[in-house]
């Protein structure tokens, strides 16, 4: 396993080296969500699938990213390998809210490529009510909202004053501690009081268009009725493969293809927006 570790961080790297890094704020506090998703798998049969979210909350600037990317050198040393797998059959994106002023940017890998998008800050148009409940040792407030044809009821604590939230969701006067679809939940695990800086990275290899391409893009490629069999459908390996490594943990392999994940086999894709 130590080989594993030392190759990924030594293309994480390289990664960082082909690309500028910058500071956009520095965080107030990390806020950690166990996020599920309900799906299928290739077969047809129920599973639920399970990943950390991170999300660091600055005075201006909102990143949420998968746990992996926010781990520090030294954790990912010890990190399991499945993990970084199971991150790549979930597809949540890293997204940056409010840099620049008034946008959202929300990158992500949909193989073999890296990709961006941009757009306005959606607004959410959030219903409170006056239910209350006690969520991860928080007092909670509810709210419902239908965002981008996905229905969401969350709780939301202002005990902790910011307009945070899991992945995009945000807009509420406390942080979101529970948010769930019919798919989906995110739930609050662990809030980190830590000043870490919130920082993105230009890499000169991402393809950037308007978010509702990538959106598009994104949901068109997962959505297809093969993708579950044959995650791969939509490429020439081919030609589109530059390097690949195989590494095998407990006797199960996995296979890393330019540097990211290759799925054999996926789960039914459900969609977080539409």
């Amino acid at each position: 396993m130590k080989k594993i570790f030392v190759t990924m961080m030594a293309f994480a790297l390289t990664i960082e080296a082909q690309g500028q890094v910058e500071t956009f704020d520095t965080a107030l506090f990390v806020a950690v969500y166990d996020y599920e998703c309900r799906t299928q798998d290739d077969e047809g049969q129920d599973v639920t699938d399970r990943m950390q979210v991170a999300v660091q909350v600055g005075r201006t600037v909102m990143k949420s990213m998968p746990a992996s990317c926010y781990r520090l050198p030294e954790e990912k040393s010890i990190a399991d390998l499945k993990t970084v797998y199971q991150e790549a059959l979930l597809h949540i994106p890293t997204v940056w809210t409010g840099c620049p002023e008034g946008q959202t940017i929300v990158r992500e890998v949909i193989f073999p490529h890296e990709f961006e998008g941009r757009e306005e800050i959606p607004e959410i148009a959030w219903m409170l009510t006056e239910d209350t409940a006690t969520v991860s040792g928080y007092l909670c407030q509810q709210a419902t909202a239908t965002f981008r044809s996905v229905e969401w009821r969350v709780w939301y604590t202002e005990e902790i004053p910011t307009s945070a939230g899991p992945w995009r969701l945000r807009g509420l006067p406390g942080l979101i501690v529970r948010a769930e679809s019919e798919a989906h939940t995110f739930c609050l695990a662990e809030i980190r009081q830590e000043a870490s800086p919130i920082t993105y990275e230009r890499k000169p290899d991402v393809q950037r268009m308007a978010y509702a391409k990538l959106l598009k893009h994104r949901n068109e490629v997962y959505g297809h009725k093969q993708y579950a069999k044959n995650p791969t459908y939509y490429i020439d390996l081919g030609s589109a493969l530059t390097h690949v490594e195989v590494y095998k943990n407990d006797g199960q392999p996995f296979i890393f293809a330019n540097g990211y994940p290759l799925l054999t086999k996926a789960h039914v894709y459900q969609p977080l927006e539409q």
